[in-house]
């Protein structure tokens, strides 16, 4: 039998040639390039989803507050319109849809992709080219009680993502 030899320290310290380097840096540099494509379509979709949110609760927040702001028998103001007119309205009375998808006539408005009204159709119709959506519901739950939602949708979802709703709920008493 023959002596297994022993590598010298020369050999033994040896490195990875420059060729392996240079192939596992190239390797590198391909799935980095997936991944940096991957954060870039993420980052869009969130920045894009997260800014709809924020529109679609502003909107409502803007709607919530008109209606606060009549008086507790008012039936007449309109709020479909801007600014308000003291007649043809629902104002505060019992009646509307906080769903979204059965918008009510008198209880619903639309706004374009920068937030202004849009006037609706006949009979309170979709008009083209709205993008928000906002409908609102008065309920009497209680004496000298009046409960108000607003939900506000927005006409587009991303990347197979359902459309963003923000739906707010609020108390109104008498005589405040």
């Amino acid at each position: 039998m023959t002596p297994v030899s022993r590598p010298t320290r020369e050999e033994s310290e040896r490195g990875s040639s420059l060729i392996e380097a240079m192939a596992a840096t190239v390797l590198l540099a391909i799935v980095m390039a997936g991944l940096m494509g991957m954060d870039a379509v993420a980052s869009r979709i969130t920045e894009n989803y997260g800014h709809l949110a924020a529109r679609t609760a502003e909107y409502a927040q803007d709607k919530m507050e008109q209606l606060m702001a009549l008086a507790w028998g008012d039936t007449t103001t309109d709020t479909t319109v801007f600014p308000a007119t003291a007649a043809g309205g629902t104002g505060l009375a019992q009646g509307g849809s906080s769903d979204v998808a059965a918008p009510v006539a008198g209880y619903v408005d639309y706004l374009d992709q920068n937030g202004q009204l849009i006037p609706a159709g006949a009979g309170g119709a979709a008009p083209a080219g709205w993008f928000y959506k906002r409908v609102w519901r008065v309920d009497v739950p209680a004496a000298n009680l009046k409960q108000i939602t607003v939900s506000v949708t927005v006409a587009i979802g991303y990347e197979g993502a359902s459309p963003t709703t923000s739906t707010m709920t609020v108390l109104k008493s008498f005589p405040f």
